[in-house]
């Protein structure tokens, strides 16, 4: 499962280039690559929504650098749900699944470059590429999807309607961690 990456500073440095590095040695490790495949009956992994929401920053923070975009921070928003069972089924202990997106206002022409730079990236951190295009009739309409086996964490970078490059990230259905009632 996931654990937050480290923030790299703005402009390229030594030490940023260094960090980023380091983060791609480890990702593997730090997105579960070790683990097995989770089965249907196995449990839910258990992240609090802040620890999952402020990974998921870090994971497109780290998508948008190793493209050598910006991303717009202000743009950025998660988005949390219930987890909805096979036959519209809700439980009511808290578990949940969250999207979280922010968009790079970075020109059309230079989506398709940025796409394959991410597409590089987390294929070398053990990703499947599920889906990947770079334009159509002719056109610059990007879309990545990569999902890891291990976590069930979904990634997608695409163009937008409006021009934007969009950089989602979806988990699959999460427990909160157990809270404490007061003691008797």
């Amino acid at each position: 499962m996931p654990f937050p990456l480290p923030r790299l500073a703005a402009r390229p440095t030594a030490a940023r280039r260094l960090a980023v590095a380091a983060l791609a040695l480890c990702l593997p490790l730090i997105l579960g690559g070790c683990m097995s495949t989770p089965g249907p009956n196995d449990p839910l992994p258990v992240k609090a929504r802040q620890e999952v929401q402020d990974w998921a920053q870090h994971m497109t923070e780290y998508m948008a650098q190793s493209a050598g975009l910006t991303l717009d921070a202000g743009s950025a928003e998660p988005f949390f749900n219930d987890c909805v069972g096979n036959n519209d089924e809700v439980a009511q202990d808290g578990r949940y699944k969250m999207a979280y997106a922010v968009y790079s206002s970075a020109p059309v022409e230079q989506h398709p470059e940025a796409v394959r730079k991410v597409r590089a990236m987390l294929e070398q951190q053990g990703f499947k590429i599920d889906g990947y295009r770079e334009t159509t009739d002719g056109k610059v309409d990007t879309v990545l999807d990569a999902s890891q086996a291990s976590s069930r964490y979904l990634i997608t970078v695409e163009t937008t309607t409006g021009g934007l490059l969009l950089f989602q990230v979806r988990t699959p259905c999460l427990m909160p961690p157990a809270t404490s009632g007061p003691s008797s």
